[in-house]
């Protein structure tokens, strides 16, 4: 089991089972989301996911692709994305994460063909210039 919030604390989660694929994103969208060089994210089974509190302050990002990213609207802090075209899946943003995160490190910088130019990626993990099949 995890537990997570938002930075305020309003919004907070559980999830009743394992994170699964984990990565850092480099895409452009997740920079802009998160205001950061990369965004660490995990995949979970929505039906594992559940929130304990702050359901009604969560506000969502919806692009034209059918990407939907949400956030809590009083401090900002992101939370998770969902595609429309992966149902049952969600994409935690693993610095909301309060418990340790034991398993499901990040495994592989993902979008690295759009990554800022301003940084250089220092570790052996392996890079994807888009996102890896399977």
């Amino acid at each position: 089991m995890h537990e997570g919030s938002c930075l305020c604390g309003s919004v907070k989660y559980v999830i009743r089972g394992d994170l699964r694929a984990a990565a850092f994103c480099h895409c452009a969208r997740c920079r802009k989301a998160n205001g950061s060089v990369f965004a660490a994210n995990a995949t979970v089974d929505e039906a594992a996911f559940e929130l304990a509190s702050g359901k009604d302050l969560l506000k969502s990002f919806s692009t034209p692709e059918g990407v939907h990213r949400l956030f809590c609207s009083t401090c900002g802090s992101p939370i998770f994305s969902k595609r429309d075209s992966m149902p049952g899946v969600l994409r935690l943003r693993l610095g909301t994460l309060d418990s340790p995160l034991v398993s499901a490190r990040p495994s592989a910088h993902i979008f690295v063909a759009s990554k800022a130019d301003w940084y250089e990626i220092c570790d052996s993990l392996p890079q994807f210039a888009e996102r890896p099949a399977g």
